[in-house]
């Protein structure tokens, strides 16, 4: 029978997977609005993508919880590995804040959707225009939060699985 450390751990990776799975469909989401035109079809982009916000927080909650409860069982703290994971961790989070969720509130201000100004929800407005909707789904750039997200994630793996310091 596995050890409490390796349920622990477990937890941590389906976490992940969880995180990974909810954020895929953002992350499709945020391929197809930026190319949509029907203003229609751009907040049902955008309805999908915040209907995966629930699994994608809890995820994190547990992924976090986890890899630091794995970090005390484990005695990580005195390896570097460990807080470069946490730093390149908290990096992700202030720039997915900054770059895709601020792309997409003002996506969604425009559609006439609930949205958030900072970490506040707002009340949806009525709808813009349709070339104003399509002016904001047009400010996303799918790449850079890929490249963030995706390359951020594969470092953390990187030094989880390797420990080079």
């Amino acid at each position: 029978m596995a050890d409490l450390y390796s349920w622990i751990v477990f937890l941590h990776v389906a976490a992940l997977l969880g995180f990974l799975l909810a954020h895929g469909a953002s992350t499709a989401v945020a391929f197809r609005v930026r190319r949509e035109r029907d203003p229609v079809r751009i907040g049902a982009l955008l309805d999908l993508s915040a209907g995966v916000y629930g699994l994608s927080y809890a995820s994190l909650g547990v992924l976090v919880v986890t890899g630091l409860a794995a970090a005390f069982m484990g005695g990580s703290w005195s390896s570097g590995w460990i807080w470069g994971s946490i730093v390149i961790l908290i990096v992700i989070m202030v720039s997915m804040h900054i770059h895709p969720a601020a792309s997409f509130s003002r996506t969604r201000k425009a559609a006439g959707l609930p949205y958030f100004e900072g970490w506040r929800p707002q009340e949806r407005r009525p709808p813009a225009s349709t070339d104003e909707i399509r002016a904001a789904a047009a400010t996303n750039d799918p790449w850079i939060t890929l490249a963030i997200g995706g390359g951020g994630i594969l470092i953390i793996l990187w030094l989880m699985m390797f420990k080079p310091f």
